[in-house]
């Protein structure tokens, strides 16, 4: 099996966050490599259970790797961790004492080649797909998503300002012939940017961002999914969700918040007719972040904003 490196991201925040304990039922809802699951059986042994899930084959193979030490106390399923009541269903779970989702995109995904996830890897194909079983690919949407589309899935995945000149000029490229590699990509927003704005380096990446998060449907259905797991923690269990750009960390902050809250009622009204209770306590008023010293170590996880709440 090939080798990866792989360094997972705020590790001593996301365990002392959750607080792993012996007979607890943990669930890693993206696996990826296996860094957190690993620390997460270290640090619950010798009887703690953990779940988890990936849609990546290459990950879920790696991490059974990493894990094979801890056998018979880890399940990996092969799914969307949205998909969480199929799996707990499955694994004979209702609740756990703790869930991890780090919505990340792993070191060994962006640097492979042949998986397009980057605008570094030029002669990469277009394809950013985490389940390469599924049939919608980069390369799909860039040379067949109307120039509106296009322009939407810029501007509302990448908050990219230039939307609308990047999806004309990418109509107009794939007239001429077809658009396969992420070079080309890479290449045509470079061009659709004025160049005052791309004088501090690559200005690629949140178009990338923007398709990868369209490729793998990685927005749709975030807000109610974040709810629906944190609904499935026994009481004092812990999520810990780490995101990597202000979209997911937006829906994160709001799903938190509404679940924090106690009654939705106006204020006018003379008593609760709602029926809402408080059901969390949040434990990050303010997201934490990697140190400096992590982010020299690790670049990638300068974005990274980690939010932790406990059941009630």
């Amino acid at each position: 099996m090939q080798e990866f490196s792989h360094i997972p991201v705020m590790l001593e925040e996301c365990m002392e966050g959750l607080n792993p304990k012996s007979g607890g039922i943990y669930y890693d809802a993206t696996v990826g490599y296996g860094g957190h699951s690993h620390e997460i059986l270290k640090r619950s042994s010798p009887s703690g259970r953990l779940i988890a899930t990936d849609k990546d084959d290459a990950a879920i193979a790696a991490s059974g790797e990493r894990l094979k030490e801890f056998d018979g106390r880890y399940e990996i399923y092969k799914s969307d961790y949205k998909d969480y009541a199929d799996v707990f269903a499955a694994a004979g779970i209702d609740k756990v004492d703790g869930i991890l989702v780090d919505m990340g995109v792993s070191s060994p995904q962006l640097d492979d080649g042949k998986r397009g996830f980057s605008y570094m890897q030029p002669d990469a194909p277009l394809d950013m797909r985490m389940d390469r079983t599924q049939a919608l690919t980069a390369e799909y949407i860039v040379n067949n998503y109307p120039q509106s589309e296009l322009t939407r899935i810029l501007k509302e995945y990448g908050e990219e300002k230039f939307a609308s000149n990047i999806a004309a000029n990418i109509v107009k490229a794939r007239t001429r012939s077809a658009i396969t590699t992420c070079g080309e990509l890479a290449d045509i927003v470079e061009n659709s940017i004025p160049a005052k704005f791309r004088q501090n380096g690559p200005v690629a990446r949140k178009s990338f961002q923007a398709v990868r998060i369209a490729v793998n449907g990685e927005l749709n259905g975030l807000y109610d999914c974040i709810i629906g797991l944190t609904r499935r923690l026994n009481k004092g269990g812990r999520i810990a969700v780490m995101t990597f750009h202000s979209l997911e960390d937006r829906i994160v902050k709001q799903a938190f918040r509404y679940l924090e809250c106690d009654c939705l009622c106006d204020k006018s009204l003379p008593v609760c007719v709602c029926g809402k209770r408080k059901e969390i306590e949040i434990l990050t008023k303010k997201p934490t972040v990697a140190s400096l010293k992590e982010i020299t170590i690790n670049p990638r996880s300068k974005s990274a904003k980690l939010r932790i709440a406990e059941k009630i």
